[in-house]
């Protein structure tokens, strides 16, 4: 098996630096691509530019050429990798989009309008584009979005161009809702909810219709059925929004897995977004990017990274409930380090799905397998193959020299948390940071706090570049600089050797929108 896994790695990485180009697609060289390889469209790049950024050892930092491309004022940078993939299988989004009702009496969802501070969206998608946000009918929102792809920058790409529609597309399915304050949510579309917050009016009707039932079977009667009063479940415009941001990552990860069959889709992606939506702030996150608030230079964290080790209770509770999954090769059991044949029949601390911490239990024979999740902190991986256990795409992703899936243990469900923007009070140094693992496998939080914190300290605060001069300055400080020894950042440490994509979002200026 230790030979198998050291094969899977290799096989892994030879597929990361080939680019990626259909590794996890049988065939799939041979398919056309669903989008071809591009960077952020907001970045302005030509194709010799585009070819230019992929220098690995010059590694140039981009920005956009135009700042005003961008809504807020946000800043954006990025970096190629040192050499790990032919690409940059980083990619980003960032849209200002409107929903429209739909049309009286339909029965399906309309078509969803996108109005565009830059012309970014990609070919319209079939959309009906609009110029101004004036509409009262319709919902206006911000987006922005990271996604991170392994294995090839194929899904990466497909979810940057898609994500966002169907995220305006859900929410157009409750949009009666969010735009009628305090109404509560029917059961069923086009129904009105039973017995919450009555009117009088509604009260006489009640108690008419309980006449009328009394007269054909009164409750207690013979041949009547009981009488039951049922509430309905309180559901807020903020769980509607979580919902269909929940629902847009589901769908669009089916849609990756349809369209593999007919296009060159490769490997998979994190994915990390955020919207802005009637005075709040969703930040959801399926991966290992992240996202923090820098209020006052606290630092407020918007997500958590989903990695083996933070997911190690559920993947062995799947196992566990679907043995079949480990394919008679894999032990769902936990272990400090790798069982020993000579150790069956000796007690050896464990953990299974249960437990937060360790016990001993008696090894054997089936505890000489080779554990789900094996090894620590970045070097952990889900059956010796990945490191990450929730994103997009990965549908054809398979055990080296096996038949076993590994898509059943990852998740594309995204964590979404909830900022209430409109609630405080923002100074013009106050942000949201998202950045790709890349920047944070050498920066802490507070690391990048300080830096975004320090920067921006000593900028005009009236200068529209400041953040965008920010996000290079932390993307400078994560790549470092390159010595003899390989990229260095400060204290001589090894800098980020991954791709690296950063968003700093004021959030003064968001609350100027509300």
């Amino acid at each position: 098996m230790l030979t198998r896994v050291k094969s899977a790695v290799a096989s892994f990485m030879g597929g990361v630096m080939a680019g990626g180009s259909g590794t996890d697609h049988p065939g799939g060289s041979d398919l056309p691509l669903r989008y071809p390889y591009s960077r952020p469209e907001f970045l302005g790049l030509s194709t010799d530019e585009i070819e230019c950024s992929a220098d690995h050892a010059a590694r140039p930092i981009l920005i956009p050429k135009e700042t005003r491309q961008l809504p807020w004022s946000t800043g954006y940078a990025e970096v190629i990798n040192a050499g790990k993939s032919t690409l940059n299988e980083d990619q980003a989004c960032c849209e200002v989009l409107v929903v429209k009702r739909r049309p009286a009496g339909s029965s399906t969802p309309g078509r969803t309008s996108g109005a565009r501070r830059r012309s970014s969206l990609p070919n319209g998608e079939g959309l009906g584009l609009r110029d101004s946000l004036d509409d009262s009918d319709d919902l206006p929102f911000h987006y922005w979005a990271l996604f991170d792809g392994h294995a090839g920058s194929g899904a990466a790409v497909m979810a940057s161009r898609l994500l966002h529609h169907r995220i305006a597309r859900h929410l157009q399915e409750v949009m009666e809702i969010l735009c009628t304050p305090n109404l509560p949510p029917p059961t069923c579309l086009g129904e009105e909810p039973l017995n919450h917050h009555l009117t009088p009016t509604s009260h006489r009707a009640l108690s008419r219709a309980i006449s009328l039932r009394g007269a054909a079977g009164a409750p207690g009667s013979p041949g009547a059925p009981p009488m039951r009063f049922f509430t309905e479940k309180k559901v807020s415009h903020e769980s509607l929004v979580i919902g269909a941001i929940e629902n847009a990552f589901k769908d669009m990860d089916a849609q990756i897995e349809k369209e593999k069959a007919v296009y060159n889709i490769s490997g998979g992606c994190t994915a990390l977004v955020v919207v802005y939506l009637l005075g709040n702030l969703y930040v959801g996150n399926a991966g290992d990017s992240r996202a923090i608030i820098i209020r006052a230079g606290e630092v407020i964290p918007m997500s958590a990274e989903f990695t083996p080790e933070s997911e190690r209770q559920r993947l062995q509770f799947l196992a566990y409930m679907q043995p079949q999954l480990l394919g008679n090769e894999f032990t769902h059991l936990e272990f400090p380090r790798r069982v020993q044949r000579k150790e069956v029949g000796k007690r050896m601390m464990y953990r299974d799905f249960t437990m937060a911490g360790w016990a001993y239990k008696t090894v054997e024979d089936d505890d000489l397998k080779f554990p789900l999740i094996y090894g620590e902190g970045k070097k952990a991986r889900v059956l010796a193959t990945i490191g990450v256990t929730r994103g997009l795409g990965d549908h054809n992703l398979k055990v080296h020299d096996s038949n076993i899936y590994i898509k059943p243990f990852l998740s594309c469900c995204p964590e979404v948390r909830v900022y209430p923007l409109s609630q405080s009070e923002h100074g013009a140094d106050d942000v949201l940071v998202l950045g790709t693992d890349g920047l944070w496998d050498v920066l802490s939080n507070q690391e990048v706090a300080e830096a975004v914190t320090c920067f921006l300290s000593n900028c005009d605060p009236d200068d529209p570049h400041r953040y965008t001069m920010a996000a290079q300055d932390l993307v400078m400080r994560a790549r470092g600089v390159l010595k003899e020894r390989g990229w260095r950042i400060s204290d001589d440490r090894l800098g980020s050797g991954d791709d690296i994509s950063v968003y700093i979002i004021p959030l003064m200026d968001g609350g100027e929108q509300k």
